[in-house]
């Protein structure tokens, strides 16, 4: 019995042995608990905190790591986007094409998406409403593609804050498409530590737990074998060694409930 889906790998491609130890385990993982899995790595992340903060191996190289991942491991690929140009490169190996939240509204990237026919992750922006993402899926919709999956990864609460309100994963639901709770992202203090991002990662598993309960149809984790030394995003990702006893924990409350 397939469960929630699951899509989990490290923030960005350190380097291609980094992906490799994290997809072997990850796919290990979820044969295990029979989830329905995807890795996921981002080639640049174009929406660092300071100019020096580690980008990526860039749209050629990463996606050709990608690719070797993909056929060594049978799994398959979320990955993002920051540019309209970027969606048919990244489609030539991503199921998933993510939009950053920051980039939830702009019409032409999301068009760009749309038009390669893979499933579209839209994570909707820290400043919006959940209903607001209506008018997301209706350009992705219209563009040819209603392939949608939504996902919460926590709003705005002051400075260097984000909060979840779980009852806007239910307002997204409304709107007839799979919900995905971040519960990594949602954890992050943006700019906390003044040229890079902080996090608590304690939070993320109770989180996850609550989004299952109240009907996330997919978890976004990023995991790494040693956050604390990450390249991007280290504070909120979670340890790749301990992070198949959290999922079982999150198992046993979707079982639950449904």
């Amino acid at each position: 019995m397939k469960r929630f889906t699951l899509i989990a790998g490290p923030c960005v491609i350190e380097s291609e042995e980094n992906v490799n130890i994290i997809a072997a385990k990850m796919k290990e993982i979820s044969e295990r608990l029979e989830l329905e899995y995807y890795f996921k790595a981002s080639f640049d992340k174009a929406n660092r905190t300071s100019i020096t903060s580690f980008r990526g191996p860039g749209i050629e190289k990463g996606i050709k790591i990608l690719k070797r991942v993909k056929e060594t491991y049978g799994v398959k690929i979320a990955t993002d986007i920051h540019e309209p140009w970027q969606a048919e490169i990244a489609a030539q190996v991503a199921d998933i094409i993510q939009i950053p939240a920051f980039l939830c509204r702009q019409t032409d990237l999301l068009v760009a998406a749309a038009r390669t026919g893979k499933i579209i992750n839209v994570k909707k922006a820290q400043f919006m409403a959940p209903w607001d993402m209506k008018n997301v899926t209706e350009k992705l919709v219209k563009a040819g593609n209603n392939n949608i999956m939504l996902c919460e990864r926590g709003t705005s609460f002051g400075y260097n804050t984000l909060v979840v309100d779980m009852t806007g994963l239910v307002e997204m639901k409304k709107l007839g498409y799979p919900v995905v709770m971040d519960a990594t992202h949602s954890v992050q203090k943006p700019g906390g530590n003044g040229t890079s991002t902080s996090g608590n990662r304690e939070y993320a598993e109770p989180l996850a737990k609550a989004a299952i309960a109240v009907g996330a149809d997919a978890l976004f984790f990023e995991v790494h074998p040693k956050p604390n030394e990450a390249l991007s995003d280290g504070p909120n990702m979670v340890r790749l060694d301990g992070f198949e006893d959290m999922l079982r924990r999150i198992i046993n409350v979707y079982d639950a409930v449904h």
